[in-house]
């Protein structure tokens, strides 16, 4: 009997630390701020839907030298999804609309994405006037612009074409739109970001990231990163300000992007797979007697393609 009770005693014990040890893992998840998936939740965002870091950084990319942060208007469209799409941060300024976007995996159909953005923007634009009357209706000059901290190894500039996604190719375009794509990684762009303090700090604070990411969990790995750049004064005021909701944030953008890069991996073996599938296929009718022509019929593929590979 009394080892019954003993027993007893012992699991209601471990039940209720295992209620303590539960119940303290929901109070430190509810600590955590959680992170928009709807929208696009980043620390880039943060940092430059505040005025005057924005202003910084425009002054940088323009060459200009505004001192009045309230002569931006920052106009990004808060439901303006259209097919998963939003920008980071989109603003008027000089009688231009700046488009401004942060990509930390390379992604080629950005000028795709930007067209049908500004499709939106102008739409909002111009909705109160009579687009069928005869009066020319202005509508602001755009630049679309990329901040890319991503690992592929990319040059300090390129540009992105919406041209170079057509699938017939001209001399020249009746719609085009060029994205100009900024490599902010290590010392990429080097007097840019001397030019943007806060791009700057950014790109420290997400290169240690990285680093870190290599050798320990990723939530060390912001917390480390955390810690360190405001030790040495990086961010300082908005990591101290805004500390939780930036760890949230960077766990959750880091292992997006993971997530992001291990699903292209997958899909490339996957394809290579396949490809080696077709090669003995195409190799097997061939010595069963079978054309180029008979061959390309059954595995779907064009009679080039099989020429090429027997060849």
């Amino acid at each position: 009997m009394g080892n019954n009770e003993n027993m007893v005693t012992s699991s209601n014990a471990a039940t209720n630390g295992n209620m303590a040890q539960n119940d303290h893992v929901e109070k430190s998840k509810a600590a955590m701020p959680a992170v928009n998936r709807t929208f696009k939740s980043t620390v880039f965002i943060m940092l430059f839907e505040d005025k005057r870091n924005l202003l910084e950084l425009y002054n940088a990319i323009s060459g200009k030298h505004y001192t009045d942060p309230e002569l931006l208007e920052i106009n990004t469209l808060e439901n303006a999804i259209y097919m998963s799409i939003k920008n980071d941060v989109s603003f008027l300024i000089d009688g231009r609309l700046s488009l401004y976007e942060h990509q930390s995996t390379y992604n080629l159909n950005l000028p795709l994405r930007f067209l049908l953005y500004i499709a939106n923007q102008y739409a909002s634009i111009t909705k109160d006037v009579n687009l069928y009357g005869t009066r020319l209706i202005e509508i602001p000059t755009t630049e679309f612009i990329i901040f890319y901290n991503g690992r592929k190894d990319c040059p300090d500039r390129q540009v992105l074409r919406l041209s170079d996604m057509y699938t017939v190719k001209d001399k020249s375009y009746k719609l085009e739109l060029e994205a100009t794509m900024l490599n902010i990684n290590g010392t990429h762009n080097q007097n840019l970001k001397e030019a943007c303090r806060t791009l700057k700090e950014y790109a420290i604070y997400t290169d240690k990231i990285r680093k870190y990411a290599e050798k320990m969990s990723l939530e060390d790995a912001v917390e480390r990163a955390i810690c360190e750049c405001i030790e040495e004064g990086i961010l300082e005021e908005f990591l101290k300000k805004h500390r939780a909701e930036a760890k949230a944030m960077s766990i959750f953008e880091y292992d997006q992007e993971k997530h992001l890069r291990m699903e292209r991996e997958e899909a490339w073996e996957e394809g290579r797979r396949e490809g080696e599938e077709n090669t003995k296929r195409i190799f097997k009718l061939s010595l069963m007697g079978k054309t180029s022509k008979e061959i390309a019929e059954v595995c779907g593929i064009p009679e080039e393609k099989v020429k090429q590979i027997l060849e």
